[in-house]
């Protein structure tokens, strides 16, 4: 069998980047167009696209951040302006984050379990993508992937939620590996 050797090793040490190091430039539009291609190739039973994908770029990451401080000047009102800043910067610095929908399509034979695992496998096929492409990924959730108005607001529709966050940019740093799971721990063969 033939061996994909720098496939193998990409997969070996991929590493996401966080998002504090994840910078301009970001992908071109027909970059984008790719990565959101690959990303959507994935496991899908039934062919139903139980997800969709919210792309956060340009000035629209600020006015996402802003929105977000809003959300939460109103859950927290004693929250101080160096907080509020943090929600602010939630989509910055990097150039572009795609938000990841579970939306759930009713279906006996492909489970809402087994779809979200199909969006789940969005999130990580576009960290996949944007590596690539010679980019960095960071896949987040955070509270306002919770939050049912933060959740409309950045573009869920009735009956869906978001999985992910996939923020995309050009690293300022390389990023050290961490431990790896010991397979004696967490890998167990049947019958034996």
């Amino acid at each position: 069998m033939a061996i994909n050797a720098a496939l193998r090793d990409y997969l070996k040490t991929r590493r996401s980047v966080g998002i504090g190091f994840l910078k301009d430039p970001g992908p071109t539009p027909e970059e984008l167009e790719e990565i959101l291609t690959i990303g959507t190739r994935v496991p899908d039973h039934g062919k139903f696209e139980p997800w969709r994908l919210i792309v956060i770029q340009g000035d629209a990451r600020a006015r996402a951040g802003e929105k977000l401080a809003e959300i939460m000047k109103r859950r927290r009102p004693d929250i101080d302006e160096a907080g509020l800043d943090i929600e602010r910067r939630q989509f910055l610095p990097a150039p572009v984050t795609i938000g990841v929908l579970l939306s759930p399509k009713p279906n006996p034979k492909a489970p809402e379990m087994e779809q979200l695992l199909s969006a789940g496998n969005v999130c990580f096929n576009l960290s996949h993508a944007a590596f690539a492409l010679g980019f960095a990924a960071s896949w987040t959730n955070r509270w306002y992937g919770f939050d049912t108005e933060a959740q409309t607001m950045l573009g869920a529709r009735g009956g869906e939620r978001f999985v992910g966050f996939i923020h995309i940019g050009t690293p300022t740093t390389v990023i050290e590996d961490r431990d790896r799971p010991n397979l004696a721990k967490v890998v167990s063969y049947w019958g034996s």
